[in-house]
C-alpha cells in the first residue's frame, strides 16, 4: 500500500534552475483572473440581465494555460496521479528506474502536443480561422497549446535529468 501522506506537512520544493515559485505565482494569478471574470459576469447577469457572454473566450483560455502550468509544475515536483502498486513493491533503484519511465512516457506526450499543436495553431493561422464570440485570430489561442506545453516538455526533461544523477527530485 502506498505511504499515507501527511497534506500539512511542508514538502520541498525539487532544486530546479527555473524557480517554481514562478508557476505558483503564474497559476493563482490565472485562477484570480478567471475567478473576476466569472464573477463580473454572474454580477452583470444578475442585476442587468445582461450576459457577458464573451468572457467565456477568455475563460476558458485561461483554464487551459492554467492546466497547463499546474501540468508543468506537478512534473518538475513528480506530482502526477500514479498508482503505486508495484512501484511500492520495488527496490529503491527500480522505483527509481519506473520513475523515469513513466516521466519519460509524460514528455513524450507533450511533445507530440508540442508538435500537433503547432500544425493546429499553424492551420488556423494559415487559413484565417476566427473564434466564435469575439472574431479574434483562432490561431493566437491555438498557440498557447504548444507553447505551455513545451514548458511541461522542459519541467518533465529537468526531473528526468535530476533522477538520472540520483538526486532527490
Amino acid at each position: 500500500m502506498a505511504v499515507d501522506v501527511d497534506p500539512t506537512e511542508e514538502r520541498t520544493l525539487p532544486k530546479a534552475r527555473i524557480p517554481l515559485k514562478l508557476e505558483e505565482m503564474a497559476m493563482a494569478a490565472g485562477m484570480a483572473a478567471i475567478a473576476m471574470i466569472t464573477g463580473m459576469n454572474v454580477l452583470t447577469r444578475y442585476l442587468t440581465d445582461i450576459s457577458l457572454a464573451f468572457t467565456e473566450e477568455y475563460s476558458v483560455l485561461l483554464m487551459v494555460v492554467v492546466t497547463l502550468i499546474g501540468a508543468g509544475y506537478a512534473a518538475a515536483r513528480g506530482s502526477h496521479i500514479r498508482i503505486t502498486f508495484v512501484t511500492d513493491r520495488l527496490s529503491e533503484n527500480g522505483r527509481r528506474m519506473a520513475e523515469i519511465v513513466s516521466t519519460s512516457l509524460l514528455l513524450v506526450v507533450f511533445v507530440l502536443l508540442v508538435v500537433y499543436g503547432a500544425q493546429l495553431a499553424w492551420d488556423d493561422y494559415i487559413f484565417e480561422i476566427e473564434t466564435p464570440g469575439l472574431g479574434h485570430p483562432q490561431w493566437i489561442y491555438t498557440a498557447c497549446l504548444p507553447l505551455f506545453s513545451l514548458g511541461v516538455v522542459a519541467r518533465a526533461a529537468g526531473r528526468i535529468i535530476r533522477l538520472y544523477r540520483g538526486e532527490s527530485a
